[in-house]
C-alpha cells in the first residue's frame, strides 16, 4: 500500500515562514528544533487546530455552541488530516479534588467493585454487617448441630433508659410468657420494676427451638414474629453456646447502627452521599499555624513576636491590639517583654485559643475619647480565622492564606470518605488504603485477589478493566504513584504520560496523536517503557505526532522534522526530513550534528572542589527513609533517580524551603527533617523554574529584567524629553500618562462576537504601539520608545553599545541564547523554557555575593541539544563566582557535566527514599547499585 502523507501548504502560524512540508502517516514522527524555532506552532498552533477544527465543524451548529469556537489557524491547506487528539502539559487538572485514580477513571471502576462485591462492616466495633432473608436465617438455624436447644429474642428495647412499662405491658398483652432483661430471664407475669435512670436492654422470648427436622414452618412463623417486633433484628440465644445475632438491613445488632444500602456514589469523595461531613471530601483542612503566625518565639510580643496579619500593629503602644494584650497580662501576670516561647503552657493557651468566655477590662483610648470594655477575647488562631471569613478582599485572603497550612482532616485522617463507607472492605482492605498503595503494589493486590464464586461472577468484567487500566499505567513508567496521588502535585511529563495511558486504554484508530514532550522527568532506564507505548500507539493505526528533544526518541522514530535553523525570527524553516541517519549526514541540521557527534557537549577537564558543606539531617518526607544528605558549596551538583525515587522531597520540600524559611524569611513549612547544618555559610537561595514570568500581556523580558526602567530612564534624559518636562512615568504603558487611553496601553483591544471567537484587532488610536503620539514623539538616537521595545535583543545590543547599565543587562540575555526574542514581546508568548532562562539572565546580571544557592528543578525541559549547551555554560557561569548551584536532573549531558552527583533510589516510590551514589560522575559511574552511573558511563568517554 502506498505510503500516506499529511500533506501541509503555506504554514505561517507565529514564526513559521510559510512552510510546506509531507509527514508520513501512521508512523511516528518527531518534531524537533532550538528551543523558540517554531515546532509548536507546527505541531499544535497549525496540525493540532486545524484537526480539531475541522471536527468540529462536522457537528450540529447547536453541538457547536457549548465547545467554544476555533480559531483557523494560518495555512493554505492540509491534506490528509485525522481527528487530532493533543496530550499536552498545560492541561493538567490542578483542582484537589482530581486524582491519577479519577482521571484515569480507575477510581469510578474501583467505587463499581465495592459497591458490588464490597463486605460492610461495622463502622463502631468492625464485625461484618450481613443483610439477611427470613429463608437465609432458617437455613442457619437448621445448619446447626441436632438437639441443640435455642431460644428465639426480639430485641425491643436496646440502651434505652427509662422503667418501660408501656414495652412489659404490651407484650405481656400480646400474650408472651418470659422476657430477658439485661441478660437476666423474667416471666411476664411477675411484677417487673426498672430502675429509672439506668440503660436498659428487653429482649421478648418469641419462642423456644430444639433443632430437628421438621420444625421449619415453625421456626419460619416464629422469625417473621421476632422481625415485626423488631424492626428486622433477631438474637438466636444457644443454650450452653455463644448468641448469633441477625439482621433483615444493614444493621449492626451490637452497636445498634444501621448503614445505607451501598451504592457506586457510596464511595465519591466528590458526592455528599459518600464525603467525610468534616472536610466535604478534601481529605484536608486549611488552618491557621502557630509557627506561621510566631515564626521566632524567642522573640517577645513587645519585639514582634506576632506577625499574623492584623496583629502586627500590637507593638505599637496606642493599638487596639496592644490593649487587649495588655489587659491580658495584667488579669494573668504575664510580661509582655517575656520571650513567647518562655511563657508557661496556660499563657500561651490563652493567648493563642482565648479565656474561654472570661471577660478582661480593655482601656483603650482612640481618636474619639477613652474607654474602658469588656472583651472576651477569643484568642488569635480564631480571631484571625474569623477575619479570614469576614473579608472580602481577595488580597487579604491570599495574605491569610500564608499564615495557614493544610492540615490532615480530624475526622477522617485525610481518607475523604465517610466512616461508613471506609467500612466496607473487599480483600480485606477498604478502598483508601488499595487507592493509596502504589500502583506496583495495587497490581500485587488486584492479582492476589481471593473472591467467592458469586462475588468472581458479579466482579468479572469490573476487575479486568481496572487490571487493563493498571498495566497502561505501569506500561508508561508511573509505578511509583498511587491512585489517590493529587493531579496538582504531578510534574507536566507524569501528567501527560496518565493521559497517554488512558488514550491506550480507549484503543482509538485513525488519530492523529500530538504529545509534547513526553519524557519529560523521565529517567532514560524507563525511556524504553514509554518509547514502547509510543509504538503500541502507532501499530494500532494512528499517526503520532512528538514535540521532543530526547535522543532516544529520535533514533527510535520512523520520521524526524527538524526545524530551525534558528530560534525566533531566525527559525520557522523547515531544515531536514527523514530518519535519523538522513538527519545525522545533513550538513545543515544542528540536530544531526549533534546526535552523529560532529558538535558534542564537552565533558570538563577538571571538576571544580567544594567549598564547603551543608547537611540535611534525617530528612523523612514521603518515602525519604531518614536520610542525612550532604550538598558540597561552591560547585554545581546534580541530584540525579529514577522518577518517583524522592529527588523532588530532599530538594525542593526540604533543602529549598527550610532554606527559604531561614535565609530569605519566607512563609514555608518545610518538609520533614531535623535540621540543616552549615547554613551560615549563605545568604539567600533562589529556585528557579519555568514558570510564565508574568501571567498578562504586560509583563515582558524588558520589564522582568528591570532593563526597561533604565531604558525609560535613558529617555526622559533626552532634550525633547526634558524641555517637554517629561518624567520616566511618561514611558510605561502601565499608568496614564504617556499611555494610549483608547486600549489603555495594551496595543490591542478585545471585541466580544458572542457565538464566534473573540476577535482582537489592533488598537486604530494608536495603531498598535501602546503610547501616545507626544510620547512617541520623544526619540532617542531616532527611535521611539515603541521602536525599541520592538526591538530584538540583538539589535539592543548594538543600538545600546553605548550605555554601559543597559548593555550589561540586555548581554546576559544574548548570552543564555535569546538574542531572538523582542524585549517587549509579551511573556505569554514566551515558552517555558525562555522564561526560565530569562530568569537566570536576571540573575546573572545581579552583582553576585559569592554565598548564594541556586536551585532548579530539570531546567531541560524543552530544550534542543544547542540550548543545553548554553543552559550547562550558564550554570557554570554562575557556580564560578562561588555561588552553589542545585539541578534535579535527568539529561545526562548536564549530569556529566556537574561537579558533583547525588544519586537517590535505587527505585521509585517504597523502593526509593535512599542516598545510593555520591561524588564525581567519574565516581558514580563505578557504582554497581546506580542507574543513573550505568548510562552516565557511555557519556564520559
Amino acid at each position: 500500500m502506498a505510503k500516506q502523507y499529511i500533506k501541509i501548504r503555506g504554514a505561517s502560524e507565529h514564526n513559521l515562514k510559510h512552510v510546506s512540508v509531507d509527514i508520513p502517516r501512521d508512523e511516528l514522527v518527531v518534531l524537533t528544533g532550538l528551543s523558540g524555532s517554531g515546532k509548536s506552532s507546527l505541531a499544535f498552533d497549525t496540525i493540532y487546530a486545524e484537526g480539531q477544527r475541522r471536527y468540529m465543524e462536522s457537528l450540529s451548529s447547536y453541538a457547536r455552541q457549548f465547545l467554544g469556537q476555533m480559531e483557523k489557524p494560518d495555512v493554505e491547506s492540509i491534506e490528509g488530516l485525522s481527528p487530532a487528539i493533543s496530550i499536552d502539559q498545560k492541561s493538567t487538572n490542578r483542582n484537589p479534588r482530581s486524582t491519577v485514580g479519577t482521571v484515569t477513571e480507575i477510581y469510578d471502576y474501583m467505587r463499581l467493585l465495592y459497591a458490588r462485591v464490597g463486605i460492610p462492616h461495622c463502622p463502631k466495633c468492625g464485625r461484618e454487617i450481613h443483610k439477611q432473608t427470613i429463608d437465609q436465617m432458617v437455613d442457619q438455624i437448621m445448619a446447626m448441630p441436632e438437639r441443640t436447644r435455642l431460644q428465639l429474642l426480639a430485641p425491643v428495647v436496646r440502651g434505652r433508659k427509662g422503667e418501660h412499662v408501656k414495652v412489659l405491658e404490651q407484650a405481656r398483652k400480646s400474650g408472651y410468657m418470659r422476657v430477658r432483661i439485661d441478660g437476666n430471664l423474667y416471666e411476664l407475669s411477675e411484677e417487673i420494676h426498672l430502675e429509672k435512670n439506668i440503660k436498659h436492654n428487653i429482649e421478648i422470648v418469641v419462642d423456644r427451638l430444639v433443632v430437628k427436622e421438621g420444625i421449619e414452618n415453625r421456626l419460619t412463623d416464629s422469625i417473621e414474629t421476632v422481625m415485626a417486633l423488631s424492626g428486622g433484628l433477631m438474637t438466636v440465644d444457644v443454650i450452653g453456646g455463644e448468641p448469633v445475632n441477625f439482621s433483615q438491613s444493614f444493621s449492626c445488632p451490637d452497636c445498634n447502627i444501621s448503614i445505607d444500602e451501598v451504592e457506586p456514589r457510596s464511595f465519591s469523595f466528590n458526592n455528599p452521599f459518600g464525603a467525610c461531613p468534616e472536610c466535604f471530601g478534601l481529605g484536608y483542612k486549611m488552618e491557621f499555624d502557630e509557627n506561621l503566625m510566631i515564626p521566632d518565639p524567642s522573640l517577645s510580643i513587645n519585639q514582634g513576636a506576632i506577625v499574623v496579619l492584623g496583629w502586627q500593629s500590637c507593638t505599637d503602644k496606642g493599638s487596639f491590639t496592644r490593649a487587649i494584650l495588655d489587659a491580658l497580662a495584667k488579669e494573668y501576670h504575664f510580661d509582655l517583654d517575656t520571650p513567647f516561647e518562655a511563657y508557661p503552657k496556660e499563657i500561651h493557651d490563652i493567648l493563642l485559643y482565648g479565656t474561654g468566655g472570661h471577660e478582661v477590662k480593655v482601656r483603650y483610648k482612640s481618636q474619639r475619647g477613652e474607654g474602658v470594655y469588656d472583651v472576651a477575647f477569643e484568642g488569635l488562631i480564631e480571631n484571625v480565622s474569623r477575619r479570614y471569613k469576614e473579608t472580602f478582599s481577595e488580597a487579604s485572603k491570599a495574605e491569610y492564606e500564608t499564615y495557614m497550612r493544610i492540615t490532615p482532616c480530624p475526622v477522617c485522617r485525610g481518607q475523604r470518605l465517610k466512616k461508613e463507607s471506609l467500612a466496607v472492605t473487599v480483600g480485606d482492605r477498604n478502598i483508601y488504603e488499595a487507592t493509596n498503595m502504589s500502583i506496583v503494589k495495587f497490581k500485587e493486590f488486584m492479582d492476589e485477589l481471593k473472591l467467592t464464586p458469586m462475588q468472581q461472577t458479579i466482579g468479572e468484567s469490573i476487575l479486568k478493566e481496572i487490571r487493563a487500566r493498571i498495566s497502561f499505567l505501569i506500561d508508561v513508567g508511573l509505578d511509583y504513584l498511587s491512585l489517590s496521588r493529587a493531579t496538582g502535585t504531578l510534574s507536566g511529563g507524569e501528567a501527560q504520560r496518565i493521559r497517554l495511558a488512558t488514550q491506550i486504554g480507549s484503543g482509538l484508530v485513525g488519530v492523529a496523536y500530538i504529545l509534547d514532550e513526553p519524557s519529560i522527568g523521565l529517567h532514560q532506564r524507563d525511556n524504553d517503557k514509554l518509547l514502547k507505548t509510543l509504538f503500541h500507539l502507532r501499530d494500532l493505526g494512528n499517526s503520532v505526532l512528538v514535540v521532543e528533544h530526547d535522543e532516544d526518541t529520535m533514533r527510535a522514530a520512523d520520521c524526524i522534522v527538524d526545524i530551525g535553523p534558528r530560534a525566533g525570527e531566525h527559525g520557522g524553516q523547515i531544515v531536514a526530513v527523514g530518519t535519523a541517519e538522513e538527519i545525522m549526514a545533513n550538513p545543515d541540521s544542528i540536530t544531526g550534528a549533534y546526535l552523529s557527534g560532529r558538535i558534542r557537549i564537552p565533558v570538563p577537564e577538571k571538576r571544580r572542589p567544594p567549598a564547603g558543606w551543608i547537611t540535611v539531617r534525617k530528612a523523612a518526607e514521603n518515602n525519604l527513609k531518614n536520610i542525612d544528605v550532604s550538598f558540597p558549596l561552591g560547585v554545581m551538583t546534580c541530584v540525579t533517580g529514577v522518577s518517583g525515587s524522592g529527588k523532588s522531597s530532599l530538594v525542593n520540600e526540604i533543602l529549598y524551603k527550610a532554606l527559604a524559611k531561614k535565609l530569605n524569611r519566607a512563609r514555608t513549612i518545610p518538609g520533614k527533617h531535623k535540621c540543616i547544618e552549615g547554613t551560615e555559610q549563605l545568604d539567600k537561595v533562589i529556585a528557579i523554574d519555568q514558570s510564565p514570568i508574568g501571567r498578562t500581556p504586560r509583563s515582558n523580558p524588558a520589564t522582568y529584567t528591570g532593563v526597561f526602567d533604565l531604558i525609560r530612564d535613558l529617555f526622559a534624559s533626552t532634550s525633547d524629553a526634558k524641555a517637554r518636562g517629561y518624567s520616566k512615568g511618561r514611558f510605561s504603558f502601565n499608568v496614564k500618562g504617556g499611555r494610549c487611553e483608547a486600549c489603555s496601553g495594551d496595543g490591542i483591544i478585545k471585541i466580544e462576537m458572542h457565538f464566534l471567537p473573540d476577535v482582537y484587532v489592533p488598537c486604530e488610536v494608536c495603531g498598535g504601539k501602546r503610547y501616545n503620539r507626544e510620547t512617541l514623539e520623544v526619540k532617542y538616537k531616532g527611535k521611539n520608545i515603541y521602536d525599541v521595545l520592538n526591538m530584538t535583543v540583538e539589535d539592543a545590543l548594538t543600538f545600546f553599545e553605548n550605555v554601559p547599565s543597559i548593555t550589561r543587562k540586555i548581554q546576559t540575555l544574548y548570552d543564555v541564547g535569546l538574542g531572538y526574542i523582542r524585549l517587549g514581546q509579551p511573556s505569554t508568548e514566551l515558552s517555558g523554557g525562555e522564561a526560565q532562562r530569562i530568569k537566570l539572565a536576571t540573575e546573572l546580571s545581579k552583582r553576585g555575593t559569592g554565598r548564594t544557592i541556586y536551585i532548579l528543578d530539570e531546567p531541560t525541559t524543552g530544550l534542543h541539544f544547542a540550548d543545553v549547551h548554553k543552559l550547562i555554560e550558564i550554570l557554570r557561569r554562575l557556580s564560578d563566582g562561588g555561588n552553589t548551584v542545585v539541578v534535579i536532573e535527568h539529561n545526562l549531558d548536564v549530569i556529566k557535566t556537574a561537579d558533583y552527583i547525588i544519586d537517590v533510589g535505587p527505585e521509585g516510590g517504597d523502593k526509593g527514599g535512599t542516598v545510593i551514589a555520591k561524588g564525581t560522575p567519574e565516581e558514580v559511574s563505578e557504582s554497581p547499585v546506580s542507574y543513573t552511573g550505568r548510562y552516565i558511563k557511555k557519556y564520559l568517554m
